[in-house]
């Protein structure tokens, strides 16, 4: 391990200093934003493992110590105090090393990873076609992004905590260029916070059903620990993990991923809770926002999909219209909202935003099969491809 370190290390630094040099005419040159993404990637090789963990997926990941993780690189998180528990059990990272060793193929060919394409980023402002009284916003990157969501009809006193969901897991086929998802999201002006699960290329660098998170903090937005940002407590659960089993159509037993994103009421931290026992896997701190400080006030469920404009529109959820059943959708199920006081909310009222009935569609069950508690929402569509649903 130290002598790959040692290797690696040599490398990028040989890469660095030859590819930012501009001196002799028709050199490349590195872009403000990759000189600053390979100085993070030093920065991260210059702390040991703990140890190396390679899973059953073929993902390899590096576990550091609590402190020395990736999170507390962010300028407004150097100066932290760290939670008691966290300070009890010094809970080891887990570092995505997978992603280090396509560093440099991705410098010199890909760089999709330093500048996304346009609609690769989320939504930076809300979105509601049921509501006449929202003043018209636009989107940060809209073209080529789908949705098939429901929402929270647009209020701005709304104050939420938090907001969780159960999942059903599939893997849509995606093509490079392309990414497709489902995703929590909650919101408060351009201030972000997603989770779920999604295909991408791009990101994964391969087309395996991956959970993963993102914030976004005003003009700044990041995947999974590719940033600093999220603080991880939980070695346990790789927010990238890759899923072995996956539904497929006409299953009985249904596979799905449970997750919360909770605000700490006492010190105004996010917190990312994974399964029915709501284990935490780690926490946004509230320092690296300016409008998520406080409660949110948007809540969205369902799915979403980007392609490029070059490319046609990717399939989404089971890769089918919905027709209303769990064994053959894709669906989002238990849709629940906090309140100021952190009290469970059930939702009986959405908003249903479709943006290509042409190729993806929603069904919107806030009572399935008349139960009082299961807000059900059932999402997906074929995209550009032909299908034999």
């Amino acid at each position: 391990m130290l002598i790959r370190q040692r290797i690696v290390r040599q490398t990028l630094l040989v890469l660095y200093f030859l590819l930012s040099y501009d001196g002799v005419q028709g050199e490349i040159k590195l872009s403000k934003l990759e000189d600053l993404e390979l100085e993070k990637q030093l920065k991260l090789l210059n702390k040991p493992a703990v140890k190396t963990i390679k899973t059953k997926y073929g993902d390899t990941y590096d576990c550091v110590d609590f402190y020395k993780q990736p999170a507390f690189d962010h300028p407004l998180l150097k100066n932290h105090n760290f939670h008691p528990k966290m300070k009890a059990t010094k809970t080891v990272a887990l570092l995505e090393l997978f992603l280090l060793k396509e560093l440099l193929k991705m410098i010199l060919s890909d760089k999709d990873i330093f500048h996304p394409p346009e609609g690769i980023a989320f939504e930076s402002t809300l979105s509601n076609i049921n509501n006449n009284s929202e003043p018209t916003k636009s989107y940060m990157s809209s073209r080529g992004y789908k949705l098939a969501t429901v929402q929270i009809p647009y209020d701005p006193n709304n104050k939420f905590a938090g907001a969780g969901m159960s999942a059903t897991l599939w893997n849509p086929r995606i093509e490079s260029q392309q990414h497709t998802a489902c995703r929590l999201k909650i919101q408060k002006g351009s201030d972000i916070l997603q989770a779920g699960w999604r295909v991408d290329p791009t990101l994964y660098r391969d087309t395996k059903t991956r959970s993963f998170i993102h914030f976004q903090a005003g003009n700044t937005h990041c995947f999974n620990t590719l940033c600093p940002g999220f603080v991880i407590v939980n070695s346990k659960f790789p927010v990238d993990v890759s899923f072995d089993t996956i539904q497929q159509r006409g299953d009985k037993k249904v596979w799905e991923i449970t997750l919360f994103i909770e605000r700490d009421l006492a010190n105004g931290n996010w917190w990312l809770l994974y399964d029915v026992n709501n284990e935490q896997v780690g926490f946004w701190r509230q320092e690296i926002f300016t409008k998520l400080t406080s409660f949110a006030n948007n809540v969205e469920w369902g799915g979403v999909a980007y392609s490029s404009p070059s490319v046609s529109e990717p399939p989404m959820g089971s890769s089918c219209f919905p027709v209303g059943d769990p064994a053959y959708d894709a669906y989002c199920r238990r849709l629940n909202v906090l309140n100021d006081k952190g009290e469970t909310v059930h939702i009986d009222k959405t908003n249903v935003r479709v943006t290509d009935p042409n190729h993806y569609g929603i069904m919107d069950e806030p009572h399935w099969r008349g139960a009082k508690y299961q807000h059900m929402i059932f999402y997906g569509g074929p995209g550009g491809f032909e299908t034999l649903c």
